[in-house]
């Protein structure tokens, strides 16, 4: 439960769209050759490092809003990575799932570890989208009520609406990223959306809205 998450509003989608990151069977199967290569030599880790970087750093730029910290961590998540290439393998998903995996626990051990404020970055077009998702009611008092159950959210779960709403990821990246399959991405998605309603009916009744 975040009583010290910060929403920051941006109309920057860092982010693109799940199209622009599909990822087709023959490239990850090139891309897993050239970590094999990797395996072997880590300066051919380079193209990798190179290709990678902007990403993971929008990824941990957008949960920092913060350059200089943004750019300490991807650092770290490189390092790792090059430190643990040797056990990585294969699992039929894109390389840049397992980047982002490691990203994301860099960034929730961060803040776990500074006690300082967790970032969401929200973008105009996520939050209508959500919105949507939950209920048609777009009035201010209804999205304010909205942002405030967010609150209630575990790390894991606001992670999950973040790459989905804010992030615009489809549930197939999603379930690459968290190692579980597209399906069970869809059912957690939905489960924490109906958690995030029932805490808005309650904060709404405790209000008198």
């Amino acid at each position: 439960m975040f009583s010290n998450l910060q929403i920051s509003h941006t109309t920057d989608k860092a982010v693109q769209g799940s199209s622009d990151r599909t990822v087709s069977a023959e490239a990850m199967h090139a891309e897993w050759l050239e970590v094999q290569a990797a395996q072997r030599d880590p300066v051919m880790f380079r193209s990798l490092y190179e290709r990678y970087y902007e990403p993971v750093f929008r990824y941990l730029y957008n949960r920092s809003q913060d350059e200089d910290l943004a750019a300490d961590l991807c650092a770290q998540v490189f390092l790792k990575a090059l430190q643990r290439l040797g056990d990585y393998t294969f699992q039929g998903v894109p390389f840049s799932a397992w980047l982002y995996r490691i990203a994301a626990n860099e960034i929730a051990g961060h803040y776990r570890q500074a006690q300082k404020t967790r970032i969401v970055s929200v973008e105009e077009g996520g939050l209508h989208a959500l919105v949507d998702e939950i209920e048609e009611d777009h009035s201010e008092a209804r999205r304010t009520l909205l942002l405030t159950a967010m609150q209630s959210l575990k790390e894991a779960d606001l992670a999950m609406i973040e790459m989905r709403f804010f992030e615009q990821r489809s549930f197939k990246e999603i379930a690459d990223i968290l190692g579980i399959t597209e399906s069970n991405a869809k059912v957690k998605t939905y489960r924490i959306l109906e958690r995030m309603k029932g805490v808005m009916i309650n904060n709404q009744t405790a209000s008198g809205l």
